[in-house]
């Protein structure tokens, strides 16, 4: 990493999230001194010397507070469940993404990095290799990348010579410290809920947490100073992951093995599954129940269809290279498992 991110003062929203955390403490250790932005109150944070400020997304007077005085923003914080209500998704990450937007421009912050997702250009389909020519779905099963799309519209097109912006879309991210993807697996798991659709045979490729967390630092870095032989990254997407694609069946082995858990083989029909993913949700919807259904048609979607990256101008232009393997990561899980029990 070159010396840019070390003079910085840098907020982070969502620092208290699981990549949130991860980027708090990259920037940490390229020398950034960093502030994080988040509803609840984290005292790991304080601990490692982060000033934490809280607030909601939604307030605009709480998100220039929190930008106030800091040279660049990554904003990681989202709604990133599959719950089926749209207005706390729009809240947080539409009308939050606004105005961190907003924030930037009045404070006078001069560089924006944004953690989007894949999903955005997921439209049921596999998807093979492609790179970030590929264009956002026209529809949306579910409210999360719907409403990531919007914002990551929204952050692209605020670009310009004043506020320089890029996203960042790291797929499937998993390792030690997630409480998604990889704590996820392994509740179900435990609980006798977890199941592959169609054999788990579709292709994906994934991100270790802290590789996830080192593409954000190089995308804040290559905002002021490109990577040698790049391309200016500001107004753009890229994708984040690996490079290892593999079938799915084989990332959940290996986070089910790290746990001490047998392999999952019981399988169900990616159309038993879709509908029901799609009874689920209207059941959810009509009883207003909060939290995720068991299944939801995204989730079925996810599960069933192949979808990986081309990396190439991650590589390139942000000079992003993955660091942990599959199989590496798998033992850092394990190990990290066996400390915490």
């Amino acid at each position: 990493m070159r010396a840019g991110v070390t003079a910085d003062r840098v907020l982070v929203t969502g620092g208290g999230g699981s990549v949130g955390g991860a980027v708090v403490r990259a920037l940490l250790a390229h020398g950034a001194t960093v502030r994080s932005f988040s509803r609840g109150a984290y005292p790991a944070l304080r601990a490692l010397g982060v000033e934490t400020v809280r607030g909601d997304l939604a307030d605009l007077d709480d998100v220039e507070r929190a930008v106030d005085g800091c040279d660049a923003v990554v904003h990681v914080a989202a709604k990133a469940d599959l719950s089926v209500h749209a207005a706390p998704f729009i809240a947080t990450n539409v009308v939050g993404t606004a105005n961190v937007i907003a924030a930037c421009r009045r404070r006078g912050v001069g560089r924006l990095v944004f953690t989007s997702t894949p999903s955005v250009v997921h439209h049921g389909g596999a998807i093979e290799g492609a790179d970030e020519s590929l264009p956002y779905a026209r529809h949306f099963v579910a409210h999360y990348p719907a409403t990531k799309a919007r914002a990551e519209r929204l952050v692209l097109a605020a670009d310009d010579a004043d506020l320089r912006t890029v996203a960042v879309r790291p797929h499937l991210v998993w390792g030690t410290g997630d409480g998604q993807l990889t704590a996820r697996i392994i509740q179900r798991a435990r609980a006798g809920r977890l199941r592959l659709v169609d054999g788990g045979t579709a292709i994906v490729d994934a991100t270790w947490i802290d590789d996830a967390a080192a593409a954000h630092v190089r995308a804040l870095d290559a905002l002021s100073s490109p990577v040698a032989g790049g391309r200016p990254v500001g107004g753009r997407a890229f994708f984040i992951a690996a490079g290892r694609p593999r079938p799915i069946v084989t990332l959940l082995d290996g986070v089910l093995a790290a746990a001490g858990l047998p392999p999952e083989r019981r399988s169900v029909p990616f159309r038993s599954a879709y509908a029901a993913g799609a009874a689920c949700e209207v059941a959810w919807r009509l009883a207003r129940r909060p939290g995720e259904p068991p299944m939801t048609r995204f989730l079925a979607a996810q599960l069933a269809t192949s979808h990986w990256f081309d990396l190439t101008a991650a590589r390139r232009d942000l000079g992003y290279q993955a660091q942990v393997a599959p199989d590496e990561g798998a033992r850092r899980l394990a190990a990290a498992l066996r400390a915490h029990r």
